[in-house]
């Protein structure tokens, strides 16, 4: 689709060469994990909650913006891996009647499936628009659908809950539908991202989104990809990439790896069982990761906890894959006193990926900091008794623990891909 960025613009950074000779200088990531209790409109005193779940949400997109490279901080550049607000806003959406589906209400499941909520339009998408407007003009940023961003969320009557199973299955086969939403929120023509040099493509009206954005002398391309992205976004990507060639590319998409590593598969919401139009995580690295050895780092959330693995593509290259989700955390509400179940806040707690690459051995430091304690999760004492046995690791000790959230990895393989950035 046409940008409003002059072909002046294009001209310089298609000519610009694919890996800067100068250096990068160290600098971060931000990396916004699931925020959709912060914002669901039960989650906030005027409902009972003890806590105003958007000010933990404004908090963290404030911190983002006094620690961005403008206002001399280090990040570079953010992504929301999605997820953004809690509910649905329609039982099913047109596009999908007219294709013929048809759909039941959702059954054994949580409220938030129960159906369409009227909030949804009038308080959990504004309040996130009010967020992000708290990154414009500060560093280029990005943010894709995730499954609760959809308009609709409906059972497929010939896949019906399984009650005698105990896999996710048990709630049936489920689709997702519409982002009539998401795009008033976050289209490619919101103020948001209109006329900004380096939001420099979109695809479904802003589902899809690519960024430019630069470190020293380096340049890199971010693109965001819809949850189970369809074949039409891929092939989107695939000219955004053809596009940039030989730019250092990350990935950010909702649902892609679980916490051990494997790309995540959870049928109950796999598109593509569905839809021949989709594409399931493990077909999105067959169709599109693998095959552009340009993109070395791939994002996503929506599984609570933590999960990393290396893959190599079809050029034999390292692909880092990385997953992390701490919506479901909510101590800040019980150290207010709050014991009822849908006390999930998130906690404040997102992701920062210090890149070093100018020395002999480019490498990523990851850390995962919360804006609500202001403390690095090695700095917390009770970091692994709050929350190793709610993300699904109770096995773990909690040095293994705390290295899902503190580590570093190498890129030993970046300099013949990308030559010196």
């Amino acid at each position: 689709m046409k940008r409003n960025l002059s072909l002046l613009a294009l001209a310089l950074l298609a000519a610009a060469p694919a890996a800067a000779k100068g250096r990068c200088g160290e600098f971060t990531i931000a990396m916004i994990p699931d925020t959709q209790n912060y914002l669901d409109y039960s989650h906030q005193k005027s409902a009972g909650y003890p806590v105003d779940g958007t000010d933990l949400f404004l908090e963290q997109m404030r911190w983002i913006a006094a620690h961005a490279k403008s206002a001399g901080g280090d990040i570079v550049f953010a992504t929301h891996v999605g997820d953004v607000w809690q509910h649905y806003s329609e039982w099913m959406d047109r596009a999908h009647e007219l294709r013929g589906f048809r759909g039941m209400p959702n059954a054994m499941s949580s409220e938030v499936a129960e159906g369409p909520r009227k909030e949804t339009r009038t308080f959990e998408s504004p309040a996130a628009i009010r967020g992000f407007e708290l990154l414009k003009g500060k560093l280029p940023f990005s943010v894709v659908p995730g499954n609760h961003d959809y308009d609709a969320l409906w059972t497929d009557p010939a896949h019906p809950p399984q009650p005698e199973r105990t896999d996710s299955l048990r709630i049936g086969l489920r689709h997702l539908g519409g982002l009539d939403g998401f795009r008033s929120a976050f289209s490619s023509e919101s103020e948001l991202f209109k006329g900004q040099p380096w939001y420099v493509d979109a695809h479904d009206g802003g589902a899809d989104s690519a960024q430019l954005f630069t470190a020293g002398d380096c340049r890199f391309l971010h693109i965001g990809l819809q949850f189970d992205a369809p074949d039409a976004s891929l092939a989107w990507a695939k000219r955004v990439l053809h596009r940039f060639p030989g730019v250092p590319t990350i990935v950010t998409t909702h649902k892609y790896l679980d916490r051990d590593g494997s790309r995540a598969d959870t049928p109950a919401l796999d598109q593509s069982i569905l839809d021949h139009r989709d594409n399931n995580p493990q077909m999105v690295w067959d169709k599109l990761i693998s095959e552009n050895d340009q993109i070395f780092l791939v994002l996503s959330g929506h599984i609570g906890g933590q999960g990393y693995s290396v893959d190599r593509n079809l050029a034999g290259h390292q692909v880092h894959q990385m997953m992390a989700d701490y919506q479901g955390r909510w101590q800040a509400a019980k150290a207010l006193g709050w014991k009822k179940a849908n006390a999930t806040l998130g906690d404040g707690w997102m992701r920062l990926l210090t890149f070093r690459l100018d020395g002999p051995r480019p490498s990523v430091q990851v850390r995962t900091w919360s804006t609500h304690y202001k403390k690095f999760s090695t700095e917390l004492p009770d970091y692994a008794a709050w929350y190793k046995a709610h993300d699904g690791m109770g096995k773990l000790s909690d040095a293994d623990y705390l290295k899902r959230d503190d580590f570093s990895f190498e890129l030993p393989d970046y300099r013949a891909r990308f030559g010196r950035q």
